[in-house]
């Protein structure tokens, strides 16, 4: 009984000891991996703020463009109704004068 014992004991301990080198084998792959993605997370976080930065002053320009667009537009509009009632002006002017 006690060789069936041992013999267990050892099976045992020869198991555990190949579980703990595969889990090594595993973890120091693992290392590996995580050293590429980390390094490549790191590069897309840059990106990302690079592009954030990018998009907040595209967006600061195109408010800035639609504001100088909103004061050209009701300049254009006055000149426009100036404009109307300068021809407007003219038909009411004799024919003899406007020659």
């Amino acid at each position: 009984m006690d060789v069936i014992a041992d013999i267990v004991l050892a099976a045992g301990a020869f198991g555990a000891a190949f579980y703990c080198h595969m889990l090594g084998r595993r973890l120091r792959a693992f290392a590996r991996l995580e050293g590429g993605m980390g390094g490549a997370i790191a590069v897309l976080s840059q990106q990302v703020d690079d592009m954030t930065r990018a998009l907040d002053m595209a967006q600061t320009t195109a408010g800035d463009s639609a504001d100088r667009l909103e004061e050209r537009v009701a300049r254009a509009e006055a000149a426009a109704k100036r404009l109307e009632l300068l021809l407007a002006s003219l038909h009411d002017l004799p024919k003899e004068a406007a020659r």
